[in-house]
């Protein structure tokens, strides 16, 4: 059997150095994955974000139409919290360190090195993205622009997010509120300002009854999930008014997850009644709905019987939720989503490399 550590490593090793967080540009990571594509027909998907910065996503594909889609994305979270460089890739007793080495360069690598080491009559795509940890725009990009999948029309896609081997059959949307309550800004000591936080104050009580409320009622579980209650967490921000001055702005953003049997229509009215209450400004933003395939789902028996492990759900989102549009999904890849979003990211090069011929023998079984 063929050792793929080295050309997992190496690639994987290019893909931490090059800073790829969501709010920068991602230009230069996708030339790097796209430098690794010969003889692969790549489609590029320009867009730019929210905030105006570029962005690209990439769709490849080799062989005849049909087959299986490998999936991953090339944006991480920020370097919260890292105390060493976190753009330094190391290596240290056959362990891969770095922000983005499990979630998830690492498994990028993967299913590249999986892709290009296929025979070229396996007909195999590739649907790389951006912008994951946000807004799953990149995903949403493809689902809705890409002629190259549309075309080649895949039977099936493999998220290779880090799951420890163990095939998703679904996971967790969400929807994210963002509500801004305004002040009047002043040196606090005059009295003559308005500090938004104390407009702010009385919705976050509401809240914290709704947080309850997703904690302790039946009817908003799903016991499929652990934990079987809907995340609702919030997330306040000042943006960066001194102790000493009345806040003008103050923002709180929750982000409400939920699973495909869980109704989300309660928690969003009791969220707009309760911003309409206190005359705040409430926006939402929607991912895809939750994705989630039967376990006699032809692609998570394939999965299944390939992995040999039980299928399970993610109380986690992923871009699944917008490429289930193209075609059925499961979660599957190397690393343990524990480490993800930490400083201590890390992922096992034996894990990396291991993935690579389960991903061939997904591509020439499916």
């Amino acid at each position: 059997m063929t050792d793929h550590s080295e050309a997992v490593v190496a690639l994987a090793r290019d893909l931490i150095v090059i800073d790829s967080r969501s709010f920068v540009s991602n230009l230069a990571i996708a030339d790097r994955v796209e430098a690794e594509l010969k003889g692969f027909e790549v489609e590029r998907i320009d867009y730019k974000d929210k905030s105006g910065v570029a962005k690209r996503a990439l769709v490849a594909h080799r062989g005849p139409s049909g087959g299986l889609a490998l999936s991953g994305h090339m944006d991480t979270v920020p370097d919260t919290g890292w105390r060493d460089d976190p753009w330094n890739a190391r290596i240290a007793d056959g362990v891969l360190h770095g922000l983005g080495s499990a979630d998830m360069k690492g498994p990028v690598a993967a299913i590249i090195v999986a892709a290009r080491a296929l025979p070229e009559s396996v007909p195999i795509t590739l649907l790389i993205t951006t912008d994951e940890e946000t807004t799953k725009a990149g995903a949403h990009e493809i689902a809705q622009r890409s002629k190259l999948a549309r075309s080649v029309q895949p039977r099936g896609i493999v998220v290779a997010e880090p799951t420890g081997m163990v095939p998703m059959r679904g996971h967790r949307a969400h929807l994210q509120f963002t509500v801004t309550a305004t002040g009047v800004q002043a040196h606090s000591s005059t009295g003559r300002g308005r500090n938004a936080n104390w407009d702010l104050a009385p919705f976050l009580v509401d809240m914290k009854a709704v947080f309850e409320i997703l904690r302790s009622d039946p009817r908003y579980h799903d016991m499929a999930y652990d934990p079987p209650f809907s995340d609702f967490n919030l997330v306040i921000d000042n943006h960066g008014a001194a102790v000493n001055v009345t806040v003008p702005k103050a923002t709180a953003v929750i982000k409400f997850r939920y699973s495909a049997s869980i109704d989300p229509a309660p928690v969003a009215r009791m969220v707009r009644e309760a911003a309409s209450l206190y005359g705040l400004t409430l926006s939402e933003a929607r991912e895809g709905d939750p994705p989630e395939l039967p376990e006699d789902h032809p692609l998570v028996q394939l999965c299944t019987r390939v992995a040999d492990a039980a299928p399970r759900v993610a109380p986690y989102g992923t871009d699944a939720s917008e490429l289930q549009a193209i075609a059925p999904c499961v979660i599957l890849g190397p690393g343990d989503i524990a480490t993800a979003h930490t400083p201590g990211e890390c992922v096992p090069v034996a894990d990396l490399a291991g993935a690579v011929p389960l991903f061939m023998r997904l591509a020439t079984e499916i």
